[in-house]
Parts: C-alpha cells; structure tokens; sequence
C-alpha cells in the first residue's frame, strides 16, 4: 500500500516529476509532520545514538501493535523513540531524503522509485509488513454504471502517486487494455479521496484501509491489489532503515526485528489482543478492525525471512525480483526515468543476522 507526494489539485498531470522538484515540493508537508508529531520529534532529529525516529501509517499492520503495545520502548529503555505518522510512501521517502527519519513503512512501489536513478535514497529494506490483498482495491462510484476496470475509459480516478496503489491501478489499466491518457488520473491523499468522491469529483479510486472500506458503502469493487498480485505484480508493504542507522546502532535494528517479528506472531496467537490494539490505533470499533486485518495477508517471522520473500542474510529472497520488475513497470508507465538494476536493488537489502536474529 503501503503508501505519496503532497496533494494537487484535481486534474493534475499523472507524469512523475524529478526527485529534486519532488525534494521542493514536499520538504515543507514532511517538515511539518516531523515537527508536529511529539515535543520528542524535535529533539529525535539531533541524531544522538540513543534515538529512534519511526515512521507509520494509520494502517492495520504489525507496526500498530508494535507501537500500540510498546513493544519497542520496553525492549530498548535507553532509547527515545518517537512515532511519526505519514499518510503515503512518496512523504515517508522524502523525509528519508532530508534525514528525518531511521525507520518506516514502505511500500514496495515507493520504495523501487527510492532506490532508482543516480542518487537512491540512503536506505534499505529490512522487513515485510505485509503483503497486499483486498486490503488495496480499485473501486468505482456506483452511480457511474461502471462494473468493469475497461469501463472507466474517459473516466475520473484518483490515487494517491507513487504509493503501491498507484502502481496497482497502472497495472490494472494495462491489463484491461488502456493507456494513462485513456482515464484522467488524479493524485489525492486518502481521507482528499474520501472527500472528493463524496462529492462526485471523481468517478472511482485506488486506495487502501481505512478509507478503502467508505468507498465500497457506496460503490461497486473493480479489482484488487490480491487479484493483481496473482497476475505476477504484486505489492507489499516494507519497513525501511536508514544507512546511518544501519552505521550507528545496528543493535537497535536487530531489537526493531524482535519486535516486529513479536507483533506477527502475536497476529495468529492472540488475535483478540491484535484487533484491540489496532482499533486503539486507528480509533475505530473492534469489529472494524477484525474485518480490516482479515483483509491482509501477514506473514510469519520465518516466513519473512525465507527464500521466497526477504531472505537471509547474504542471500536475498525473491522480494529481489519483486523490487527489480516493479521498478522496470514503472520504468515503463514512464513514472520514474530508469529502472534500477537488479544489482542496484540487492545493494537496498539489509539482511544481516537473518534469521537468527528473530530468535
């Protein structure tokens, strides 16, 4: 899902600007989501070595019971760790560009564009979330008459760009046979989606949880990103660690992993104390939240790092390929310049102590 750039107007062009007018663009929205997250923001970004600074989304996932059971403070006191909440990838990568943030959520599509080009972002993948199933879908208005992905030619559809959704629905628009410049895309922030199709600017949208859930009471579900992924694009949601944090408190990193290992098993083991952690998190019932976390597909720790996704260490799994053909689609929708090379990708793989770490 993840989970993009700072809002545009409605009817802004879909072609991906640089990462310098991207830089421009955002660093005030990143800024500001830093520095108004905690009074321990502010003092995190002195980068002192006993200071952690992660960033989230109001996301069903692991990462919320992790940050909701303090799972993280009580496994490293010394550290002051500050939670900052971002609404999609493209803001999370930017402020990884301007050294706001040692750990995150990342989409696997921002995150192929973060490690693309001649400067990637100084970060790399260290854990799977999760992977995208009906958590992300394509829904449209169902007042349009629309049942159909091929039905929204000359048809309104927003996403927020440059997260895992907007890569799913260039997908999606492949498959049924159109190009970009058949639909008019627009890029919105989830709760702007919410708005805009409330008041029927827009004909239907790529989105996620929780927002993703308010569209399909009023509209008719058009593909998701689980039917995507099974046509061989699949998408996921990462955790990112910066490579000055990778240099200066790897320990940290390793505890980060027990952690997040902790909250996965904690998924199948106690899936009542999961829904009430990650309906505290989003403020919303439990109900809501069993129904949103049964729409995920959560991996095991062992899984995670296994062959077929993360890897271990020296050996990464095949999140490689993964990475490496998400960033050759986009190479070719003509959203980032070049695709990275597959040696470029591996180079973003933090593996170190895989498995044996999780233990």
């Amino acid at each position: 899902m993840s989970r993009s750039l700072p809002r545009v107007p409605v009817g802004s062009p879909a072609g991906g600007p640089s990462r310098r007018l991207l830089l421009a663009g955002a660093l005030a929205a990143v800024s500001a989501a830093v520095a108004g997250c905690s009074s321990d923001s502010a003092a995190s970004t002195s980068g002192g070595s006993k200071q952690l600074r992660i960033g989230y989304f109001a996301f069903p996932s692991g990462d919320l019971i992790v940050k909701n059971k303090k799972l993280l403070e009580k496994a490293l006191p010394d550290h002051r760790i500050t939670w900052i909440k971002f609404d999609s990838g493209a803001t999370v990568n930017q402020a990884f560009i301007g050294k706001s943030l040692d750990i995150a959520a990342l989409g696997s599509s921002p995150f192929a564009r973060g490690v693309s080009g001649a400067s990637p972002i100084p970060y790399k993948v260290a854990w799977v979330l999760d992977v995208a199933g009906e958590n992300e879908a394509l829904v449209a208005r169902r007042a349009t008459g629309v049942f159909d992905v091929a039905g929204l030619k000359g048809r309104t559809i927003a996403t927020p760009f440059a997260s895992t959704s907007h890569y799913s629905l260039l997908a999606a628009l492949t498959k049924a046979g159109l190009k970009t410049s058949d639909v008019k895309l627009v890029d919105l922030q989830p709760q702007a989606i919410l708005a805009a199709w409330q008041r029927g600017d827009i004909d239907a949208a790529y989105v996620w949880l929780p927002t993703l859930d308010e569209l399909r009471k009023t509209g008719t579900q058009l593909t998701s990103s689980k039917e995507i992924g099974a046509d061989g694009k699949p998408t996921l949601d990462l955790a990112v660690v910066s490579d000055e944090l990778i240099a200066r408190d790897p320990r940290a990193i390793d505890v980060w992993r027990k952690a997040q290992a902790q909250a996965l098993r904690l998924l199948k083991s106690d899936p009542d104390g999961s829904v009430k952690a990650v309906a505290a998190e989003l403020g919303i019932t439990a109900a809501d939240a069993r129904a949103q976390l049964a729409q995920g597909v959560f991996l095991t720790p062992e899984q995670v790092a296994s062959a077929d996704w993360l890897g271990t260490d020296g050996s990464p799994g095949r999140l490689l390929s993964y990475v490496t053909d998400t960033g050759r689609f986009l190479a070719g929708q003509k959203q980032i310049d070049a695709a990275p090379s597959e040696d470029a990708v591996r180079k973003a793989f933090y593996l170190k102590g895989l498995p044996d770490v999780l233990k």
